[in-house]
């Protein structure tokens, strides 16, 4: 039987991803696609938003496990594996999954995996050389999603000239953080660079950006600017690169690791409480503590006082976008629930400092 395609999309926190991923299982054409979300936090946030697209059949948004069958009419399969990146929890949960998913292949026509944003791609491509997995799935791409404002801002890899001027200067300085060594190996394994929020810079900007960006790819490897995730299949689907058999032609910083390691002092807190929070005094709020605090990402959904709807709440740094996603069903209980991603976060103190603009 013929292996079954897998598409990693890879990226920086709030880059896009699971908005591109959100697209993809709305216009799917005719494609059967299963999805491991895999989130940094305890808060499946990414996974519930996933399966709030309106498309996912509802026996399957209740319970997203793999070894549960949904019938041959179902298209769509999202499995969440949290508590850290798939790099770190590959062997304890990403095996069993796949296996899982594997017994089904006959209802699977491509899976798509959305790795958390601290994650480092190449240890899960290599995943695919294991004996369980290599004869029956293959890396097809790998999709690296690059958040066009935040790079131009110099948010996570300093600002593009001050780091240009130090390669040209001394290309030996090692003046890269752990963050920009994961940002440089997620292009390193690239397949494809969407760049996303192109539309918050002008056009010479964006220019710059995608030259720079092709200074750190393999020759070869094309950008494309993305808005809000809305890409054709056709594109992102079929490349047919079997990543995991030429691993050697994409290095990165850890080939030389027998195991990696990210920031011990990287973590994320998990806030969920019963009060209700109107939108803009709890952005206030969050934007100040993104100023006190290391705070990378905040994302979650928010109970707003007499609104019927649940509202999804993002923030990149001082930026936030939301939009009301569903109503709130009868049977379930009213919360909101964030999960904040930074360094050396302490939720007992974020909790009573949020708790402040309810």
């Amino acid at each position: 039987m013929h292996k079954i395609p897998v598409t990693v999309i890879t990226g920086f926190l709030g880059a896009g991803k699971t908005t591109l991923v959100r697209h993809l299982l709305q216009n799917p054409q005719g494609r059967r696609i299963a999805v491991l979300v895999n989130e940094f936090g305890e808060v499946g946030i990414d996974g519930d938003l996933l399966r709030s697209c309106q498309i996912c059949p509802e026996e399957e948004a209740a319970d997203p496990r793999p070894e549960i069958s949904s019938g041959s009419n179902s298209d769509f399969n999202i499995v969440e594996l949290t508590n850290g990146c798939l790099c770190c929890t590959v062997q304890e949960e990403f095996l069993p999954v796949m296996q899982e998913l594997l017994k089904r292949r006959d209802q699977i026509d491509c899976i798509l995996i959305e790795t958390s944003g601290l994650a480092l791609p190449k240890p899960l491509v290599q995943a695919f050389r294991w004996p369980e997995i290599r004869t029956s799935a293959t890396v097809d791409g790998v999709i690296t999603v690059v958040d066009c404002d935040a790079l131009a801002r110099g948010q996570f890899v300093g600002d593009l000239d001050a780091v240009q001027a130090q390669r040209q200067a001394d290309p030996n300085l090692e003046h890269e953080t752990p963050i920009e060594e994961l940002f440089e190996d997620q292009l390193a394994c690239a397949d494809l660079v969407l760049l996303t929020k192109g539309d918050r810079v002008d056009l010479e900007t964006q220019a710059k950006v995608q030259t720079w960006l092709k200074q750190e790819l393999r020759p070869g490897i094309k950008i494309l600017p993305c808005d809000r995730g809305e890409v054709d299949p056709e594109v992102l689907l079929g490349f047919n690169a079997a990543v995991e058999e030429n691993l050697e032609s994409r290095p990165s910083h850890h080939d030389d690791a027998a195991d990696h390691e990210h920031d011990d002092d990287i973590n994320s807190v998990q806030i969920v409480v019963s009060e209700a929070f109107e939108p803009t005094r709890l952005i206030q709020r969050l934007q100040a503590l993104v100023q006190q605090q290391e705070i990378y990402r905040i994302k979650g959904f928010v109970s707003v006082p007499n609104k019927p709807m649940r509202l999804v709440l993002q923030g990149v740094g001082d930026r936030f976008d939301y939009f009301y996603d569903r109503p709130w069903q009868p049977s379930e209980v009213r919360q909101t629930k964030l999960v904040l991603i930074g360094h050396g976060l302490d939720q007992a103190e974020l909790t009573a400092n949020l708790m402040a603009a309810s």
